[in-house]
C-alpha cells in the first residue's frame, strides 16, 4: 500500500479484509478509522478524498489486522455501547450483547419508578445490567457480585465513569457475598453455553468462564436457582438470560426449586431469551 492513501480507498480495502470475520465489515472499518483519526464517523463521509498520513495508516491497518484475526471490535476500541451508555470493556469481561437489554427492560417493568427496591445482579461482568438498572431506578440499591476481580475492576470503573453511586460491587461466587441478605429482584446473565459447543471456537478472545457452564450449559443456572431462592423476598422476581433453546429446561430447573409464575420473554429476533419467575 502507498505511504499516503485516501479515506475512501482505505475503507474499501479494510471492508474487504473484514468480510469473513464480521457481520458488518463496513461499519467496523469506519469505526476503526474514525478512532485512528480521532474524528466522528461523519467526517469520513464528508471527506472521502482526504489523504491519510503514514502514522494514521499504520494505526488503522494495525487495528484492521487485529479485527481480521477475530478480536472483537469492542476489545480493540475498549468500549461498547449498552443501554445508551458507553461502557469500558476488556478481555476480562464479555462484550455486552443487545439481547441482554431485553433482560434490563423486563427488570425495569417490575420496579415501579420511585420505589426503593433491593436489586441483585449475579455475575455482573463489566456491570452493564447493574448500571442500567441503577441509572433508570435511582432510588434502588443495586448490589452486583462477580467472582473475577479483574472483571469487577472494569465494572467499578464503569460505575465511576457514569457517576452511579447507588451500586455496590462485591467480590465472590454468585450469592456468597450477600449471604443473609434479601432482595426484591435478582437478575443474572450467567454463562449458558455447553462446554463442547463448537461456537466457543469463535469466541476464544472472550473469557471462557463467562461463556461455558457444563455439558448442557446449565450448571450456573442450576446454582442460581437454588441460591437465589434462599435470598429472594416473598413475591420477589428472578430474571435469567439463557440460550434460545434452553427455555424449557430452565423452566424445569426453576420449578423443581419452588419458583412459580415461570414465563419466557423473546429477544428482538423473536427467540426465547429471558426466563422470569416469582419467589
Amino acid at each position: 500500500m502507498n505511504e499516503f492513501v485516501k479515506i475512501d480507498t482505505a475503507l474499501a480495502d479494510a471492508t474487504e479484509r473484514l468480510r469473513n470475520v464480521s457481520d458488518s465489515p463496513m461499519l467496523d472499518a469506519e469505526l476503526l478509522l474514525a478512532r485512528a483519526l480521532d474524528v466522528p464517523r461523519t467526517y469520513l463521509v464528508a471527506h472521502p478524498e482526504d489523504s491519510l498520513d503514514p502514522a494514521a495508516v499504520e494505526r488503522f491497518f494495525s487495528a484492521i489486522e487485529r479485527r481480521s484475526d477475530g478480536l472483537p471490535l469492542a476489545y480493540i476500541s475498549g468500549e461498547k455501547e449498552f443501554w445508551s451508555m458507553t461502557l469500558f470493556v476488556s478481555p476480562d469481561t464479555l462484550v455486552p450483547r443487545p439481547e441482554t437489554e431485553v433482560l434490563v427492560q423486563q427488570a425495569l417493568q417490575r420496579i415501579p419508578d420511585g420505589e426503593s427496591f433491593a436489586v441483585l445482579d449475579l455475575g455482573t461482568g463489566n456491570g452493564a445490567i447493574a448500571m442500567a438498572i441503577a441509572r433508570e431506578r435511582s432510588n434502588c440499591n443495586v448490589t452486583a457480585t462477580e467472582i473475577s476481580d479483574s472483571a469487577l475492576a472494569v465494572a467499578r470503573e464503569n460505575a465511576n465513569r457514569h457517576a452511579l453511586p447507588n451500586i455496590e460491587f462485591l467480590s465472590g461466587d454468585w450469592t456468597a457475598p450477600v449471604a443473609g441478605r434479601t432482595f426484591d429482584l435478582i437478575a443474572s446473565n450467567p454463562p449458558y453455553v455447553p462446554s463442547a459447543d463448537p461456537d466457543l471456537e469463535h469466541l476464544t478472545y472472550e473469557p471462557q468462564m463467562a461463556l461455558a457452564s457444563g455439558a448442557d450449559g446449565l450448571d450456573a443456572i442450576r446454582r442460581i436457582s437454588v441460591e437465589a431462592k434462599l435470598i429472594i423476598k416473598p413475591g420477589g422476581t428472578l430474571l435469567i438470560e439463557h440460550g434460545d433453546r434452553q427455555q424449557q429446561e430452565v423452566a424445569r430447573i426453576l420449578s423443581a426449586e419452588g419458583w412459580t409464575e415461570i414465563r419466557h420473554v423473546n429477544d428482538l429476533a423473536g427467540k426465547p431469551r429471558v426466563t422470569i419467575a416469582s419467589g
